[in-house]
């Protein structure tokens, strides 16, 4: 399998290319990334087991995510029998990649535990546990990264090449480390767009309009879903696109 090593800037490309599909079909894209997000919300919800359900259900959401943005990138409508493609034939290795994912969640919890802090609201200690915090979740993103590495592109290798679940793991870890750069550059986006910009904004107006700072929080709350969601949901097919062969892309 052709896996290219793409140069930092691409990491900001993904987004302009995920940006430009909802462009192209807002109703199609805003309609699964609600679609996504409610089934997500829906399946954690439920009592004891939604917490186990979801990680196994993951992979094949994520494979239905990315037969949606393959159509819409190819102008092509999107059918069920389009939507659906690869998920029944590859049901077996995409529960098996869901079980796997419910390990690596597992013990990635178990893991960082030790990095779990409680805040005290004591204001004294304020800037020190601000920057316990701040260090314990730059520990934890680090022990989190192999995980999200090996699951990124995993998925729609399983679905759309029947590649066995633990090749498709090994093969989405080694072409996400091949492409580290990219991938930094573009979680960096994403905390420059998703975290500082809104908050930015939300700072300013409660210093010259603290009467609104609460509406505009959630107005920006809800321009992230609407907006950086449908890009963030793309953008797994769109750097699959980029990193793979366009061989590998089709679906043959």
């Amino acid at each position: 399998m052709n896996v290219r090593t793409l140069p930092a800037r691409h990491g900001l490309l993904w987004l302009i290319a995920g940006w430009r599909l909802l462009r192209r079909y807002p109703r199609q894209m805003t309609s699964i990334t609600l679609v996504y997000f409610l089934v997500v919300l829906i399946v954690n919800l439920i009592p004891f087991i939604g917490p186990f359900l979801l990680p196994l259900a993951l992979p094949m959401l994520t494979a239905l995510l990315g037969n949606a943005c393959r159509a819409l990138d190819h102008d092509q409508p999107l059918t069920q029998d389009i939507l659906s493609a690869g998920l029944e034939a590859q049901r077996t290795n995409l529960l098996r990649l869901g079980g796997l994912h419910l390990l690596g969640s597992v013990i990635l919890l178990l893991a960082s535990q030790p990095l779990m802090i409680e805040l005290n609201p004591d204001q004294s200690k304020a800037a020190e546990q601000l920057a316990d915090l701040l260090s314990h979740l730059g520990l934890f993103l680090l022990l989190a990264s192999p995980v999200v590495m090996a699951f990124w592109f995993a998925p729609l290798l399983a679905s759309w090449h029947g590649v066995s679940a633990v090749k498709a793991l090994f093969f989405s870890f080694v072409a996400s480390w091949r492409n580290w750069r990219a991938f930094t550059v573009y979680g960096l986006v994403i905390l420059g767009i998703g975290i500082a910009l809104p908050g930015a904004v939300i700072v300013i107006a409660s210093f010259f309009m603290p009467s609104i700072a609460g509406v505009l929080a959630m107005f920006a709350r809800m321009a992230l879903v609407l907006l950086l969601g449908p890009v963030l949901v793309s953008s797994i097919y769109i750097s699959y696109r980029d990193v793979f062969s366009e061989a590998a892309v089709a679906n043959e």
